[in-house]
C-alpha cells in the first residue's frame, strides 16, 4: 500500500485518480540554459509527499537543490549550478565552482586542505565534483504497489601515468517518500594501488538550519580540529543567528553505530513553523565511512553545517600518508558505500530518531 495525503492507496486504486503517475511523482531530466549554469545536466526527482530534489548528471550525480513542502534543505552557494568546465583545481578554486547544495562528493583520491603530496600539487577538496557522468540512466516504474524512481550513472576518475578509479552511484527513491537512498560502488581499474579518500559534503541550511536546531550524534568523543574550534566546543552541536565574520569551525566525532553497524546522526529543529518541527537525518555504514567531519559555518550568507561522513578527514592527504592513516585502492578492489538522507516531519519523528540516537551514545 502507499501512503500519500494522509491516506492509503493500492497502485490500482491511485492510477484511477490520474491520467499519468507523473501527475503525482516523477524524475524529469533537464537542461540549465542560465549563465555559468549554461549546459549543464540536472534530473529533477518529486515524490508526491512534497519531497523534491535535483541530481546533477554533470557535477558526479551529487544532489544540488532539496526541499520539503517547499521549505529548503540545503544551503546554495552564490555560485549555483556551475558548469564543470568552470573547476579551478589549484589550492581554493574548488571553493569558485562549489554549489553548496544537499550534499558534494569530496575526493576520490584526495580531499581536504591544499597540500603537497610526494611532490604532487593537491587543491581543496579533490576532483570528483567536477566530473561528468556518463552511461545515465533513469528508470521509474512499479514494483508491486511501490513506484520507484532511480538514477544511475559512472563516474570516471583518470590520467595518463596516474589513477584510474570508475565509481558507479545509484540515488533512489519512491512515491510517498521523504527519503533518498545512495549506493556508491568504487573500483580501481589500475594496475597499482591508488588513495583512495571520499567525503560526502552534506550541507544543511536555514530554515532547518538556525538558532533553535541542535546535532544529534553518536559521538563518543568530538574533538575540535583547531584552536578557533576548541574555543565553545561544548557547543558544538548548537548553533547562533548568522554572525558578521564568524570564522568557520571544524569537529571531527568519534562515532557510535548500533547494533547493525550503522551510524545515525540528525538536524532537528522543534521550534520550526510555530512548534511544527521538522529535522533531517543521515544513516550510514561505521565499516564503510569510519570518519565524521562537522563544519560548523555561522557566517552571513555562509550558514550552513556540513554534515560529512567519509573515511579521512580534511587535513590533507600528506598528514595521513606520514602518519600511516592514508587509505588505499589495490588494484581491482572494490568498495561499496550506502548513505540514506532523510526528512523528518513531524515531532514523533523528531523525537523518536533524538531517543534513538541517544541510546546508541549510552550504550544502550
Amino acid at each position: 500500500m502507499i501512503t500519500l495525503f494522509g491516506k492509503t492507496y493500492t497502485k490500482e486504486a491511485l492510477l484511477r485518480s490520474v491520467g499519468d503517475i507523473s501527475q503525482i511523482a516523477g524524475a524529469r531530466p533537464v537542461e540549465l540554459t542560465n549563465g555559468n549554469e549554461k549546459g549543464v545536466r540536472v534530473v529533477d526527482f518529486y515524490t508526491g509527499s512534497g519531497f523534491q530534489f535535483t541530481v546533477s548528471a554533470d557535477r558526479g550525480l551529487d544532489i544540488s537543490r532539496a526541499s520539503y513542502r517547499g521549505v529548503p534543505l540545503a544551503w546554495r552557494s552564490p555560485v549555483g549550478d556551475s558548469s564543470p568546465a568552470f573547476y579551478e583545481s589549484q589550492e581554493t578554486g574548488w571553493l569558485r565552482n562549489f554549489p553548496g547544495g544537499l550534499f558534494a562528493t569530496c575526493g576520490l583520491t584526495y580531499l581536504g586542505a591544499p597540500t603537497v603530496d610526494e611532490g604532487e600539487e593537491l587543491g581543496l577538496h579533490g576532483r570528483y565534483s567536477n566530473i561528468p557522468a556518463k552511461n545515465i540512466c533513469l528508470e521509474t516504474g512499479w514494483n508491486g504497489d511501490r513506484y520507484e524512481m532511480q538514477i544511475r550513472g559512472t563516474i570516471r576518475q583518470a590520467a595518463v601515468f596516474g589513477e584510474n578509479l570508475e565509481l558507479t552511484r545509484s540515488i533512489q527513491t519512491a512515491l510517498g517518500e521523504n527519503r533518498i537512498q545512495l549506493h556508491d560502488h568504487v573500483e580501481n581499474l589500475g594496475f597499482e594501488a591508488t588513495p583512495f579518500m571520499i567525503l560526502y559534503h552534506f550541507n544543511i541550511g536555514f530554515p532547518l538550519l538556525s538558532d533553535t536546531s541542535e546535532l544529534i550524534s553518536p559521538a563518543k568523543i568530538v574533538t575540535p580540529r583547531d584552536a578557533v574550534a576548541a574555543e565553545g566546543k561544548e557547543n558544538y552541536g548548537r548553533f547562533q543567528p548568522p554572525t558578521h565574520a564568524f570564522e568557520e569551525k571544524v569537529y571531527y566525532h568519534s562515532m557510535k553505530a548500533d547494533a547493525e553497524g550503522f551510524v545515525w546522526v540528525a538536524l532537528l529543529n522543534k521550534a520550526f513553523n510555530n512548534g511544527e518541527g521538522i529535522g533531517s537525518y543521515l544513516k550510514y555504514r561505521l565499516d564503510q565511512l569510519d570518519k565524521y567531519v562537522e563544519w560548523k559555518m555561522m557566517g552571513e550568507g555562509m550558514y550552513v553545517l556540513g554534515m560529512e561522513p567519509g573515511n579521512s578527514l580534511v587535513e590533507g592527504r600528506d598528514k595521513y600518508r606520514k602518519d600511516g592513516t592514508l587509505k588505499f585502492l589495490q588494484p581491482g578492489e572494490i568498495k561499496n558505500i550506502d548513505i540514506e538522507f532523510g526528512v523528518l516531519t513531524s515531532q514523533q519523528k523528531l523525537q523518536e530518531i533524538e531517543e534513538k540516537i541517544l541510546a546508541i551514545r549510552n550504550g544502550h
